[in-house]
């Protein structure tokens, strides 16, 4: 949508909000609401889907926001557009798709799994994990067996070799000849 057609589109829902105020306010006062009931009994308005779709619909106007917790006074348009058009007898799935065909995915709070990107939010993720999770289980399996063996051989006594007597361990009695000469020496 160009920027011209955007405020063109703000103005007329801005319009029906106003005629949705005027028939809110109005209607009561006179005695008839925005449309009558068969019974009589006085009961009219917007159905119940109608509160629910502000929940469950994306704010254009505040991103990250569903429409009903968008504060923006072009959000409370909207909200009484629907509500408006719901109670002049349009169905959910007509008002959805006028609210697709004016304000596109923008309105979806999950891409459509239809090709494309919409597919690969949801492939990327599982394929990570399922690729990633063994790579990482077998990396944590292998540090923690090298702790083991480095350990292992961290507790085994360390006995000095002496080259001059063929690779033997050396008896108390040599290493302490062997610290004596070492001593005397410096």
């Amino acid at each position: 949508m160009g920027r011209v057609s955007m405020r063109a589109t703000l103005r007329r829902l801005a319009a029906l909000g106003g005629a949705l105020l005027l028939c809110a306010f109005a209607g009561p006062a006179t005695g008839q609401g925005l449309s009558d009931d068969a019974s009589g009994s006085g009961a009219s308005g917007p159905p119940a889907w109608a509160y629910s779709l502000a929940h469950d619909l994306m704010s254009p106007f505040c991103p990250g926001r569903t429409l009903a917790a968008c504060p923006s006074p072009q959000a409370d348009q909207l909200r009484q557009w629907i509500l408006f058009q719901a109670a002049a007898g349009q169905t959910q799935e007509e008002l959805e798709a006028q609210l697709y065909e004016r304000f596109g995915d923008v309105l979806l709070s999950a891409p459509k799994a239809e090709g494309g990107w919409g597919i690969s939010a949801y492939a990327i993720p599982i394929g990570g994990f399922l690729l990633g999770g063994p790579l990482v289980a077998f990396a944590i399996f292998r540090l923690a067996r090298g702790r083991e063996g480095a350990r292992a051989a961290s507790d085994a006594p360390s006995v000095p070799h002496d080259t001059a007597t063929g690779g033997r361990a050396l008896t108390d009695a040599e290493l302490e000849r062997l610290v004596r000469e070492e001593f005397a020496g410096s």
